[in-house]
């Protein structure tokens, strides 16, 4: 252990920043990270053993404890439970001869339930030893029980076990274009990178993560820095559920992206990126390393790019399970070897990054679009879309639909477009933008896809009249709860209180203060919470219960009130009350 932990140290420069790397590689070889790894590993890092401790109690995919030989995780979104995710799980653990979330008592396997690992389009999927898995059926986990108490190394698998496909269903002006190695580094050094910077601005491209920060204004930023030292990151931690045209993106058309960061670095004088992919996209790591390769044998990358002057080369750092990781100072947090809490903002990456240097951060599909834009120029790409939001997106569709997959439209299409496109019929209505997104109901199919009015990173899940809008309630709170990275009161206690108050309504324990109960908590933290994800974690209650009030209404115990009491006036007193002890009296006696 002592010389594989050095040599891996050596191998990383000693550099504090790669501990995510250096634990990845011990948890592979020894099925967790053992306490003798991380008193060696302290001191030649030149870090506190409690830095080591803390980074693997923060991310899922490191334990303290040893997994299985084979460690199988399923993903439990709610596109999984509506394939029958519970149901398959269960089978899986009767014939593997394991509890979920256990260790079998040989040692050689351990199954247990994880976050949406990316492919709704193809589900029931998971992970095993981190290598994606897709359409299990109860045939396939027949076979893949056989290949794991024959101890068969996963070289031998059958590759259809492992087969991720792109589903690309509708193509558009972005993914209409085939990926040409060094096209559009070489229309942008030609034009000249001012030139090109105005191109970006004339094409009025926005981040495509959910935010929609304008591009040219963040590269802009990046450039004025005074700083001898700049970097340029693709943050590829698509971990929101239902979301995965990155991974499409990245699968296909890698050589765009890394193009597009490279044009970026160019610009605003960066020698250095990092794509942080994430941990459930390991499948992906190798072919990416390979693109990277190819690009620094065609000059590409690396020093003297193309006979230019600028030196830039680019990192795949692999995430560890932690859905916080996409906010962008948490991901930067994670580059720099540590937990993945969010800073406090001012400062911004642009002026206080990666080492606290200038950084941009910008979304796969972001660089893909910037890269083709260099090319064809912003007028191409703004002759798309709606005054205020230029071009098109990219959607993750899945669901309660004929066709899941890709499909890229212009902004400003409308939801019955998408609903129509990809045969979904009998909509109850549609979570758009993920757990922290909007559910709209079914007289809103007229809305648009657009900054102005639904903004999305790309999450399209399509439910339809057979479902409990509930359910997915029910999923998403139990989500935010474990995803919450603990730093702040509101997202941490209150994610956990919002769970535990959704899971007392749903299973038919609730009263009418509880409804009551729930609006308030979700309004603290949506309020109050430190970053992003606190103050979108109640959106599936708030957005569900504004359009479906009935539904929380019919999971409510009935209950007789004394002759004369008025409960409806009763409870907009409650909501009224300015001092919240005096709410909370309030409610204790509405309930009681």
């Amino acid at each position: 252990m002592q010389q594989f932990i050095r040599q891996l140290a050596q191998e990383n420069d000693f550099q504090s920043t790669c501990l995510l790397k250096i634990l990845r590689a011990i948890q592979a070889r020894y099925f967790h990270i053992p306490k003798a790894a991380i008193e060696q590993l302290a001191p030649i890092l030149n870090i506190p053993r409690t830095q080591i401790q803390n980074v693997i109690a923060f991310y899922s995919f490191f334990h303290f404890e040893p997994r299985g030989k084979y460690d199988i995780l399923i993903s439990s979104s709610i596109t999984d439970l509506m394939v029958g995710q519970k149901e398959l799980i269960a089978y899986f653990a009767e014939k593997l001869g394991v509890k979920i979330g256990e260790v079998r008592a040989d040692g050689v396997v351990s199954l247990n339930n994880t976050s949406c690992t990316g492919m709704c389009d193809q589900s029931l999927a998971g992970l095993v030893n981190g290598y994606a898995i897709t359409k299990l059926t109860k045939a396939r986990i027949d076979e893949i029980v056989e290949n794991v108490n024959k101890q068969l190394p996963l070289e031998q698998w059958s590759r259809d076990f492992f087969k991720v496909e792109d589903n690309i269903i509708k193509s558009g002006l972005l993914l209409n274009q085939k990926p040409i190695q060094g096209e559009a580094l070489k229309a942008a050094l030609e034009r000249g990178l001012k030139e090109t910077w105005e191109e970006i601005s004339v094409s009025g491209l926005r981040g495509r993560g959910g935010a929609g920060f304008e591009t040219a204004m963040k590269w802009h930023y990046a450039s004025e820095e005074d700083a001898e030292q700049r970097y340029v990151i693709c943050n590829a931690d698509e971990g929101e559920p239902g979301t995965f045209k990155d991974r499409v993106l990245l699968n296909s058309y890698a050589h765009s992206v890394f193009e597009g960061m490279t044009v970026t670095a160019a610009f605003v004088g960066a020698t250095q990126g990092f794509i942080y992919l994430r941990g459930e996209y390991l499948h992906l790591y190798d072919k990416l390393e390979a693109i990277l390769e190819d690009r620094r044998k065609a000059n590409l990358l690396g020093k003297n790019i193309l006979q230019h002057g600028f030196d830039f080369d680019i990192e795949i750092c692999l995430g560890a399970g932690a859905y916080i990781c996409g906010e962008e100072s948490a991901l930067i947090e994670s580059l720099e070897g540590k937990v993945g809490i969010p800073r406090n903002r001012p400062p911004y990456p642009v002026t206080s990054g990666y080492l606290g240097k200038p950084t941009v951060v910008k979304n796969v599909e972001t660089y893909f679009a910037a890269a083709n834009i260099a090319i064809h120029g912003g007028e191409w790409f703004a002759a798309f879309g709606t005054a205020k939001s230029k071009g098109t997106k990219i959607l993750s569709i899945s669901g309660d639909c004929v066709k899941a997959g890709i499909y890229e439209y212009p902004f400003g299409t409308t939801i019955q477009t998408v609903l129509d496109d990809c045969g979904a019929t009998d909509v109850l209505g549609v979570q758009v933008g993920g757990p922290s997104g909007t559910f709209i109901a079914n007289n809103e199919f007229g809305r648009k896809l657009a900054f102005e009015d639904l903004a999305t990173g790309g999450s399209f899940i399509v439910f339809n009249n057979s479902r409990n809008i509930l359910d997915m309630v029910h999923n998403f709170s139990h989500f935010f709860a474990h995803e919450s990275c603990g730093f702040c009161t509101p997202c941490r206690v209150g994610t956990s209180l919002l769970k535990k108050q959704v899971d007392k309504i749903v299973e038919g324990h609730g009263s009418a203060g509880d409804i009551v109960a729930l609006e308030e908590l979700c309004q603290l933290i949506k309020n109050y919470s430190h970053c992003g994800l606190g103050q979108t974690a109640a959106n599936p209650v708030l957005t569900t219960l504004e359009r479906y009030p009935e539904l929380y209404q019919n999971m409510l115990k009935k209950i007789s009130y004394e002759p004369g009491f008025d409960l409806d006036k009763s409870l907009e007193t409650a909501r009224r009350l300015a001092n919240r002890d005096d709410a909370a009296a309030h409610l204790a006696q509405v309930e009681e």
